[in-house]
């Protein structure tokens, strides 16, 4: 079991958010994510004129998991709000807890405003590979 250290991640994701690329909302977030196996992730969100396909802070966490040999993740925490100003906890949109959910499952703890909640009370039911597999058994974990 690793162990979480949210003041430390609150903190990665301060960091990096100070280097989000948000000129077109404002809005810079930065997030952190512990790997099952300990490794620190990061991410910041990545915007683009087109707007919709913007990177959002948590796909750089899922990312950095995947090029750094892959795993589970275990906890994240997302920092953000108006770019020069301080940032503070903040929830990932619904297509980044379906990214999270492949990538840490049910269990993943989720950083809020009032602090860590298993990812699913926020995504409850998720859809998953199982869902699309016609047997259990071909389905990723």
């Amino acid at each position: 079991m690793t162990t979480i250290d949210w003041t430390l991640m609150r903190a990665e994701a301060a960091r990096v958010r100070a280097s989000a690329y948000a000129p077109y909302s404002g809005f810079a977030v930065g997030a952190a994510g512990i790997a099952a196996d300990g490794r620190m992730l990061t991410g910041c969100n990545v915007e683009n004129a087109s707007i919709g396909v913007t990177l959002c802070a948590e796909c750089g966490v899922v990312s950095d998991l995947v090029a750094g040999g892959g795993g589970r993740l275990s906890a994240v925490s997302c920092m953000g709000g108006p770019a020069g100003q301080e940032g503070a906890a903040v929830l990932p949109c619904g297509r980044c807890r379906q990214l999270l959910a492949e990538h840490g499952g049910p269990g993943l703890l989720v950083d809020s405003p009032q602090g860590p909640v298993p990812l699913e009370a926020l995504l409850p039911d998720a859809f998953t590979a199982r869902d699309m597999a016609a047997d259990d058994d071909e389905a990723p974990a």
